[in-house]
Formats: structure tokens, C-alpha cells, sequence
């Protein structure tokens, strides 16, 4: 009411104005539907970006192709190929530590033919010669990113026709939906270019719970080494055992140059596990099969002693620690490959068993000065839980995976994988080297060749061996 009047709408009016309000709202709409789909498509393709970036966690076993690394006590200098395989974290790990790029390049080398040793009558047989770049090294079969594109893509799918179909009706959903084909085409054309393809397998198998065990160990075990042999200027040999108190039960004392396996641990975590946060289930994986890996190597330590005193009497034991053979380590963490178990995240946020003692007061040097690095040890407090509900949760030094391992029987150039076409079989095995299973039933062809061999050896003094070439016949079997 204005001045004792009563305004009132004229019909005229009101039918306009409900007119404007309808026209309106469709566009109100349309704008709420594009910006939802927008807001859609970056979320996914920042995911994408986020983990193609994440997979160079990897991109350090490039250093096992990339040559003789430059890391020698006087130089500071590092190669350009070799650069480009790591991290900043990893780089700065090489500055402040000379020499431990090479002893990383020792180690990767090391894991890579102790791997190819291991998996010598497999199907898969652990082959790098294809592939000479960091994360695709063993092939893309440590490939981990499909998984977040795919969970996308299917989400996308399923909640666009329905906002299609709220924002304009039914009439219109139908073409709306015919856009949505156009920005997921978008979608899989970007994701061809990082290398994630919509049903790829998400590449957590067996194989790869192996692959990074191995690597994980070679790394601690060469670091170690190297420490006690004065290669490293940041470490030495581990003397904490030295300065613990006399025992009178023991006819021995502790002495010699241990094998520094705290550092070695120390540096593998912060080297090794760079890029691995923990925020998503493969990342889990790979953080447990790396801590497994160095448990193994932790575990199979052992205590050498050595005699003084005159013609040959024992007056004075000394004994020391010293690192396993390598081989040992790959032959407990194979024996774990076989035995591997299937998880998924547990429920539970309690800390998982007891994989970050593996190293107590064991580390007599500090992998970067004052920083050591505890700050970041949630990343291992967490509980797997297997797939099976029947079965144990896995231990420290089990391996876990996620997915089953593809056959390997086909040759697969988008996983790396080449397939057992041509291969050599044993035919009278019934075990995975056997024709039966190398061949995945396909058969074998049997033919006889002539190799040369060494024969008739003799020793001269001093000091050669000299042999023979002796030609004989031998009969393979190779795979259909």
C-alpha cells in the first residue's frame, strides 16, 4: 500500500512476467549443466595429469640403461641422461651424497639380472631389452595410471545423461548426451597421449610386486656395501655395535668394518619410495613391496669372526656384520612372489606390523645431515587387508598385489609384454618351464643344433686357463 493505495498487477502484466521467468529458466540451466560438465572434465583431466606425473616414482630404474653414471667423490657434476631419470628429491639426494649414484646404478643393475635369473623358465622372464626408458624399463606393465581414468570415465557416463536430463527435460537429453560423446572422445584422445588406455589392466599384479621388492632391495644392499668400502662420502662402516658395553658371557668383541645396512635402509626410503605417498592403493602396494624388499635384506644379515692370536689359537675373537649375497635375497623374495597375497585397504588406520623397525639403532650416519626424514613416516602406517577374507593378513616380508597377472602367452606391445612365441621349453617338465605350460598349448617344435663349446680346460702356472672349442650336437624345443 503506497499513499493509502493498493497496488495491483494488471492481468497484462502478470502474463508477461511469467513469460520473461520461463524463458529464463532454461538458460539458467544450460549455464548450470555447462558448468557442471566443465567442472567434470577438469577434475578428470587434472587426476590424469596428477598421475601421469606420479608414475616417475619408477623413472629411476632408467639409470641401469643410462651408462656409467658421473658421481665420483671430487665431481658434483651429473649426466644429462641421467638427470632426466630422477626426481628433484633424488637430485638432491645425489648432490649431498657423493658416490651413491653409482652404487644406485650398481644396485639397479644388479636387481635387473637377479631378476632375469629368477624368472629365467617363466613365461614372463623379467626382459628389459626392448625397453630402455626409466618407467618402462620392464616394460608398461608397472603402468598404474588407467585406473583413475577409467573410475572417471565410468562416473562420467553414468551421472551426465541424468544431468542432461534434469537440466533440460526429456525432449532435449538426447542431444545433450550426443555432446557428452564428444567430450569424453576428448577425453580418451588426451589420455593416449600419457599412455593410459581404458581397459588396460591396472598392472598391480605379482610380477610387479616383484619388480619393485627387487629394486627396493638391490638399492638398500648396494648402498650398504658401498658404505663400508668407503665409496660414499656422507657414511662409513656401521661402528654402533663397537660402542655397546662388554659382555662377559661372549668369547668374542665386536670389531672389524660392518656393513652399514641402517644407512642403506635410511637412503632407499628416501630414494626409492620419492613419489610413492601412500594417498591411493597402488601407491600402498608399491610402499609395502619396497619395505619387503628391504626387510629381506635386513633379515638374512649375518655375523663373520675372525681368529687372532699365535699359530693359529683363538686368544682374540673380533666379529663383524656383514651383507647377504644377493643371490639369497632373491631367492627369499621369489619364494615370496610365489606365495604373494591379493589385498585391498584395510578399514583399520593402525600402524602395519612392525616394517619400520627394521632398522633400530643400526645407522651410524645420517642420509642427509640433520634432515632425516621421520617427518614422512606416516606414509608406511597402514594395514592391508586381503581380498580373500579367509585368508592371514599379509606380514612385513610378504609381497601383495592387486590385480591377477596376464597369461604372457600372447605378445601384448601396449603392456610389453613379448610372449612365449620362440622360446625355449623343457619337454620333459611338468613345471612352469615345461613345454605344456611355456607354450600356453600351442605346441613345440624339436630340432637339433651344433654349439660350440669349451672343453679339455687346463691350468698353467701361473695363472691361466687355457681350452679347448669342442663341438657337439643338442637337441632344443622351442615354442610354436
Amino acid at each position: 500500500m503506497l499513499d493509502g493505495r493498493t497496488l495491483r498487477a494488471t492481468p497484462e502484466a502478470t502474463i508477461a512476467d511469467i513469460t520473461a521467468n520461463r524463458d529464463r529458466w532454461p538458460t539458467m540451466r544450460l549455464w548450470l549443466f555447462l558448468g557442471a560438465l566443465g567442472f567434470a572434465t577438469n577434475a578428470v583431466l587434472a587426476e590424469i595429469t596428477r598421475n601421469k606425473n606420479r608414475g616417475r616414482g619408477s623413472m629411476w630404474w632408467g639409470i641401469a640403461k643410462a651408462g656409467e653414471p658421473n658421481n665420483f667423490l671430487p665431481s658434483l657434476h651429473m649426466d644429462p641422461t641421467v638427470y632426466a631419470t630422477l626426481r628433484r628429491k633424488q637430485r638432491r639426494l645425489v648432490r649431498e651424497n657423493p658416490g651413491v649414484l653409482m652404487a644406485v646404478a650398481r644396485g639397479a643393475n644388479q636387481a635387473i639380472g637377479e631378476c632375469q635369473h629368477q624368472f629365467r623358465n617363466r613365461r614372463w622372464n623379467c626382459s628389459t631389452k626392448n625397453f630402455l626408458r626409466g618407467k618402462n624399463l620392464f616394460g608398461k606393465i608397472v603402468d598404474r595410471a588407467r585406473i583413475f581414468l577409467k573410475d572417471a570415465l565410468v562416473v562420467s557416463r553414468e551421472i551426465t545423461p541424468k544431468l542432461a536430463y534434469a537440466s533440460f527435460g526429456t525432449s532435449s537429453a538426447a542431444q545433450r548426451c550426443r555432446h557428452l560423446i564428444r567430450w569424453q572422445q576428448v577425453l580418451v584422445s588426451y589420455a593416449d597421449k600419457v599412455e593410459v588406455l581404458e581397459g588396460q589392466p591396472t598392472q598391480g599384479c605379482r610380477e610387479t610386486a616383484f619388480i619393485y621388492a627387487i629394486m627396493s632391495a638391490a638399492v638398500t644392499h648396494s648402498i650398504a656395501r658401498a658404505c663400508s668400502e668407503g665409496s660414499i662420502q656422507s657414511c662409513s662402516c656401521d661402528y654402533t655395535h663397537q660402542s655397546r658395553a662388554p659382555s662377559a658371557v661372549r668369547d668374542w668383541e665386536w670389531g672389524g668394518c660392518s656393513d652399514n645396512i641402517g644407512y642403506g635402509i635410511k637412503f632407499s626410503r628416501e630414494f626409492v619410495d620419492t613419489g610413492e605417498r601412500g594417498r591411493n592403493l597402488r601407491e600402498k602396494m608399491n610402499l609395502h613391496n619396497n619395505e619387503a624388499g628391504r626387510a629381506h635384506v635386513f633379515s638374512e644379515m649375518r655375523q663373520e669372526c675372525k681368529c687372532h692370536g699365535m699359530s693359529g689359537s683363538c686368544a682374540v675373537k673380533t666379529c663383524w656384520m656383514r651383507l647377504p649375497n644377493f643371490r639369497v635375497v632373491g631367492d627369499n623374495l621369489k619364494d615370496r612372489f610365489d606365495g604373494a597375497s591379493r589385498v585391498m585397504v584395510s578399514n583399520s588406520d593402525r600402524v602395519r606390523g612392525n616394517s619400520n623397525a627394521i632398522v633400530s639403532n643400526s645407522a651410524s650416519n645420517s642420509v642427509h645431515g640433520h634432515r632425516d626424514g621421520l617427518g614422512r613416516r606416516h606414509r608406511y602406517n597402514f594395514q592391508l587387508k586381503p581380498y580373500n577374507p579367509e585368508h592371514k593378513p599379509p606380514e612385513p616380508e610378504d609381497l601383495v598385489y592387486l590385480d591377477p597377472s596376464p597369461p604372457f602367452c600372447e605378445k601384448n606391445p601396449k603392456l610389453g609384454i613379448l610372449g612365449t612365441h620362440g622360446r625355449q621349453c623343457n619337454d620333459t617338465s611338468i613345471g612352469v618351464d615345461g613345454c605344456d605350460l611355456m607354450c600356453c598349448g600351442r605346441g613345440y617344435k624339436t630340432q637339433e643344433v651344433t654349439v660350440m663349446e669349451r672343453c679339455a680346460c687346463i691350468f698353467h702356472w701361473c695363472c691361466e686357463v687355457k681350452c679347448q672349442h669342442c663341438w657337439r650336437k643338442k637337441t632344443i624345443h622351442t615354442c610354436l
